[in-house]
């Protein structure tokens, strides 16, 4: 019998960092329906000041997501090894996971990752993470700084299309960032997502996080050694 151990998962920095960005995305989509569908949606007062505080909002995500580049870039300099798959990843790890959400855990087996401080993401989320914060973000980013400066920035918007090309692109992009939020949201009550960013700590067994530390076993994605169903490890 194993015994539980709490790992510290998600520095303060990082719990601050999403739910302020969460914030932020969602009064983005809240106040983006309002200024694209006036007739049908009116959360605020009135269509001024849905744009004013969807580009207050804007700026808000812009300068989180500058901080968030800033944190796991500058300051931890992990940004390449938690968000980028790796070969194991590629070549077993986004099949085994793909499986795990839409069959394993309906069969009641257990996730075949376990997330540590050093290999927070599964194969899966490394890769929806990777295409929406280096992306998507910047580009709906870019695009709404370009609605935002209209008049000085005329020029890049004539280079890309004119104005109703650039609208069409951002609604594009928002509609792809509200299905990742879903998404998100949804596989987050899969797994023991939620506490840790509340918290910061998630509880886990104690043999498997000693195995994570364990240099002779140290792949992004690592099987749970004791259920077989999921493979053996290559040593």
């Amino acid at each position: 019998m194993s015994e539980k151990k709490r790992i510290y998962l998600q520095p303060m920095p990082v719990r601050i960092w999403h739910w302020i960005n969460a914030l932020g995305i969602i009064t983005l989509i809240l106040t983006g329906a309002q200024i694209r569908f006036p007739e049908s949606v009116t959360i605020f007062q009135s269509y001024k000041s849905a744009i004013d505080v969807h580009n207050a909002a804007g700026l808000t995500v812009s300068v989180s997501f500058s901080f968030w580049f800033f944190y796991y870039k500058m300051v931890k300099n992990t940004l390449d090894k938690l968000y980028i798959p790796d070969e194991e990843d590629l070549k077993r790890g986004l099949l085994r996971q793909l499986l795990y959400y839409c069959f394993w855990y309906f069969l009641g087996k257990p996730s075949p990752y376990h997330a540590t401080p050093e290999h927070k993401f599964n194969p899966m989320q490394k890769s929806a993470y990777l295409a929406v914060m280096f992306v998507l973000m910047p580009l709906v980013g870019l695009t709404g700084i370009l609605l935002l400066n209209v008049t000085p920035l005329r020029v890049l918007i004539l280079l890309w299309g004119g104005i109703k090309v650039i609208v069409a692109l951002h609604f594009l992009l928002a509609c792809s960032l509200i299905a990742f939020l879903c998404t998100h949201v949804y596989l987050a009550t899969l797994g023991n997502y939620i506490r840790p960013m509340l918290t910061g700590w998630e509880d886990v067994e104690e043999h498997e996080e000693q195995q994570a530390e364990d240099p002779a076993t140290t792949p992004a994605y690592r099987p749970v050694r004791h259920y077989p169903e999921y493979g053996k490890v290559q040593e």
